[in-house]
């Protein structure tokens, strides 16, 4: 049995293989070759700064909110429309995540010990 150059192919190799479902090497071969056939830049790319990276990502999540939070009904429209205006305000401010205030932390919760006779560790195998 030959495996699929690309994850696109697996689709051929359930059609032509007796078994309907792929096997977990077979995936991991498959996306091995993936990662190989990508170009590889001859540039190394440096890594973003801390405040960079916080911030990219403080504004993917604003505009992923500012697309669901119209859609649904949680909020009224005019608290929505604040809310979402206070957010951009805080990225305007470009204020670090270590120089904003945080909240008092919330109590430690209960240690929850494991009824006897159960194992310790839950493994999926």
């Amino acid at each position: 049995m030959r495996l699929p150059r690309r994850a696109g192919d697996a689709a051929e190799l359930r059609k032509t293989s007796r078994y309907s479902k792929l096997e977990k090497a077979d995936i991991l071969e498959m996306t091995v070759r993936f990662l190989q056939e990508q170009p590889v830049s001859p540039y190394p790319t440096a890594a973003p700064e801390p405040l960079d990276s916080y911030l990219e990502g403080y504004r993917a999540c604003l505009a992923r909110l500012a697309r669901m939070l119209p859609a649904c009904s949680v909020l009224e429209p005019a608290v929505s429309v604040r809310l979402l205006e206070h957010l951009r305000q805080r990225t305007v401010s470009g204020v670090p995540p270590s120089q904003t205030p945080t909240p008092a932390p919330a109590p430690a919760p209960s240690p929850q010990v494991p009824p006897p006779g159960s194992p310790g560790l839950w493994r999926p195998w």
